[in-house]
């Protein structure tokens, strides 16, 4: 699954996860200053960052591209002497290069919750006096608008390129398999595993993949703000007032949120691998009676799909309780960010905009933490997935060695 696409597995995500804590360590112990060595203004890191897409060309954000860059070629020369992986150009600088889009998306985020503040409280203070120029609203709105078309561009491009990726890394494990067809064509499901199975791993791996390093980056983008933002939020509902109110009631909504699905899913993952076995079982009775007259006789099917429905109708119970539980945190997790805010309201400590932007990044930041309880439905897919696959590949050792 791994090692037909990336260099060395082990090694290579353990690497990966190396460098990036490097240069984050580099980056915040003083490297985001380092651009002055190379003519760049030098208190540009100190700079306010306008709210429009002329942040995205200012001296901080060039500095960056330019780290990232050099950093992401020190990376790839390295894996291109120690592998010969004949995929590791899409592997490499592929997902190099989806991370960098992900970074992008989260920076839009930043800058739309910039704008948030002074946008909503021009309104607030227009609708309280009486009026104002209405070209200033129409300058607000455009800035908006030219920040979300370079967003949904990068988005879709980003979409556009990870599809090519996990088209590859199908690709890379189709022909991992297929080399060995001689081994594994006699393995229950072996057509089904390589056929379907290695398109819905590369597909599900990547989302999954994605979604945490976004949700990572996001963290990591948002939580300052959260911080900074705390000081406005002093009490929060029924505890009262406690030090960084924000920070600690985003943690806790998303633990509990994630506790509770974890233990109402735990046994998703095994049924959903049951489902595919009896399934698989059940399609290659039919495919044998395409070519045996004396295969797929009524009894043996009739058994076999019987099979189907017991653990379908497993599924369905089990789904049930745990969509139910599921829906109902999500629906009370729309409620929860102005539930917070309901103290400070009452008693006029924060303004709209304030209001607008403290819900933004309060959103942000327990969607970030929740990863888990929006992905548990996905992860038990691949669960599902890798076990097929892995039972696949184990075949295939036993046999080498």
């Amino acid at each position: 699954m791994f090692k037909s696409f990336f260099p060395n597995p082990k090694w290579f995500f353990g690497s990966l996860v190396l460098w990036f804590i490097i240069n984050c360590v580099l980056w915040y112990s003083g490297g985001n200053t380092w651009g002055q060595y190379l003519g760049f203004a030098k208190d540009y890191h100190e700079a306010v960052l306008p709210i429009g897409v002329s942040r995205f060309w200012s001296a901080q954000f060039i500095w960056f591209y330019l780290w990232f860059f050099i950093s992401t070629t020190i990376f790839a020369i390295f894996w291109k002497f120690k592998s010969d992986n004949p995929w590791q150009g899409w592997s490499v600088w592929g997902s190099a290069f989806i991370l960098f889009n992900i970074w992008f998306s989260v920076q839009t985020s930043l800058v739309i919750n910039a704008w948030y503040s002074p946008f909503y409280d021009l309104i607030q203070k227009m609708l309280g006096s009486g009026g104002g120029d209405i070209q200033d609203l129409y300058t607000g709105t455009l800035t908006f608008l030219y920040i979300a078309m370079v967003y949904v561009t990068i988005a879709v491009f980003n979409l556009f390129f990870v599809s090519h990726y996990i088209f590859r890394w199908r690709t890379a494990m189709n022909n991992y398999y297929t080399a060995h067809w001689e081994q594994l064509r006699h393995i229950e499901g072996a057509s089904q595993r390589i056929q379907e199975d290695t398109m819905r791993f590369a597909k599900t791996t990547e989302a999954l993949g994605v979604s945490f390093i976004q949700a990572l980056m996001t963290l990591i983008a948002f939580l300052p703000v959260l911080f900074q933002l705390s000081d406005h939020v002093k009490s929060l509902p029924i505890i009262g007032e406690i030090p960084h109110a924000l920070m600690w009631a985003a943690i806790g909504w998303a633990v509990f949120g994630t506790v509770v699905l974890m233990l109402v899913g735990i046994k998703l993952p095994g049924l959903e691998f049951n489902n595919q076995k009896v399934e698989a079982a059940y399609r290659k009775e039919l495919v044998y009676g395409e070519d045996y007259h004396e295969r797929a006789d009524p009894q043996t099917l009739k058994d076999l799909f019987s099979k189907v429905r017991f653990n379908y109708f497993r599924l369905y119970f089990h789904y049930a309780y745990f969509n139910m539980v599921r829906i109902w945190y999500m629906q009370l997790d729309n409620l929860y960010g102005l539930f917070v805010l309901f103290p400070s309201i009452a008693a006029g400590a924060i303004t709209l905009g304030l209001m607008m932007q403290i819900s933004n990044v309060f959103g942000k930041v327990r969607e970030s933490f929740q990863y888990l309880i929006e992905s548990w439905p996905v992860i038990i897919e691949l669960l599902s997935i890798y076990k097929r696959l892995r039972a696949f590949e184990s075949v295939l050792e036993d046999k080498q060695n």
